[in-house]
C-alpha cells in the first residue's frame, strides 16, 4: 500500500474556493441565510466580530493556531515513527505495518467525514501513520542500504511543500470549485486503486503498484503530484478559514489535512528516491 492518505471531505467551515466560512455561512460577498452581511458569521446583522465568536462559543481560528496544532500532530507522527523504527521486533514488523496503514486509513476517513473534528482521533491517526512510516521507511532504507535516504526524503518534502506554498502565494492561485472537484475526484480514484491493490496483496496477488519497479515509480510520481495539488487545497482551506472566522477548533481539521498530505507526499518522494537509486 503506497499511502493511507484519504479523500479529504473538507469541512463547510472552510469550503475551499467557495468562500464559505462555517456551517450556515453564505458565499463570500453575499448575505447569510439569517440576514448576516458579508464577513459576519454566527451573530446577527451589525454584531461586532468579537460578539459573533462569543455567540458561537469559540474565538476565530488564527494562522498561529494552525501552525501550533500542525506541529503537534507532525510531532506525534515523528515520535511514533521513531518508536516503530527502533522498538518493534522483526516478527511483528509486517502486522504492525499493515495495522498502521489500515488504522490510519480508517481514522482518516472518519475524521474526513466528521462535521466536528476530534483532536483525540487526530492524535490517534498521527500515531498510526507514524507506525506505518517508521516501519516503511526502515524497510526502504535497508533495501537501498542507506538510512540517509530518509533524511533526503524529509528535506525533499519540506522543499516541495515550501515551493508549493510560495507558488500559491506569489502567483495568487485561485482555487475554484471546478479545480477542487477535479483534484478530489482524482484523489478519490487514486485512493481507490491503492485500496484495491492492498486487498489483492493480502491474497498474494501483485500488481506492481506498491513495488519498487517501473509501475511503482509511475504510481509514486502520480501520488506525489496529487499530493502537491492537495497541498494547494489545504492552503486555500486554511486561508479561507482564517479570513472568514472559522471556529478555533477547526485548526485541528486544518492540521489534520496538512498532516495527511505531507505524510502522503513524503512516502511517495521516499519511494521515488529509492526506486531511482535501486536496491543495495
Amino acid at each position: 500500500m503506497q499511502s493511507s492518505n484519504p479523500v479529504l471531505n473538507r469541512s463547510s467551515a472552510f469550503a475551499p474556493g467557495q468562500g464559505q466560512a462555517y456551517p450556515g455561512a453564505a458565499p463570500y460577498g453575499q448575505p447569510g441565510p439569517y440576514g448576516q452581511q458579508p464577513g459576519q458569521g454566527y451573530g446577527g446583522p451589525g454584531m461586532p466580530p468579537q460578539q459573533e465568536y462569543q455567540t458561537a462559543g469559540s474565538r476565530p481560528m488564527t494562522l498561529d493556531d494552525v501552525i501550533v496544532k500542525t506541529a503537534i500532530t507532525l510531532g506525534v507522527v515523528v515520535a511514533a515513527a521513531a518508536v516503530a523504527w527502533t522498538a518493534i521486533p522483526t516478527s511483528l514488523v509486517t502486522p504492525a505495518f499493515l495495522a498502521g496503514a489500515l488504522v490510519g486509513f480508517a481514522l482518516a476517513m472518519v475524521l474526513s467525514f466528521s462535521r466536528k473534528i476530534n483532536p483525540v482521533l487526530v492524535m490517534l491517526y498521527a500515531a498510526a501513520e507514524g507506525v506505518f512510516l517508521g516501519i516503511g521507511s526502515k524497510f526502504i532504507a535497508n533495501w537501498v542500504g542507506d538510512p540517509g535516504i530518509v533524511v533526503q526524503a524529509i528535506l525533499a518534502t519540506m522543499v516541495t511543500a515550501g515551493l508549493t506554498l510560495a507558488t500559491y502565494k506569489y502567483f495568487n492561485i485561485k482555487v475554484t470549485a471546478r479545480f477542487t472537484r477535479m483534484v478530489m475526484v482524482a484523489t478519490m480514484g487514486f485512493a481507490g486503486v491503492l485500496l484495491i491493490n492492498l486487498v489483492l496483496s493480502l491474497f498474494g496477488i501483485g500488481t506492481g503498484i506498491s513495488g519498487m519497479g517501473p509501475m511503482g515509480l509511475l504510481f509514486a510520481a502520480i501520488g506525489a503530484g496529487l499530493a502537491v495539488f492537495n497541498l494547494i487545497l489545504d492552503f486555500d482551506m486554511i486561508e479561507q478559514g482564517v479570513r472568514h472566522g472559522a471556529p478555533q477548533n477547526e485548526a485541528w481539521r486544518a492540521a489534520f489535512g496538512l498532516t495527511v498530505t505531507l505524510v502522503w507526499l513524503y512516502w511517495n518522494l521516499l519511494r521515488i528516491l529509492a526506486i531511482l537509486r535501486g536496491g543495495d
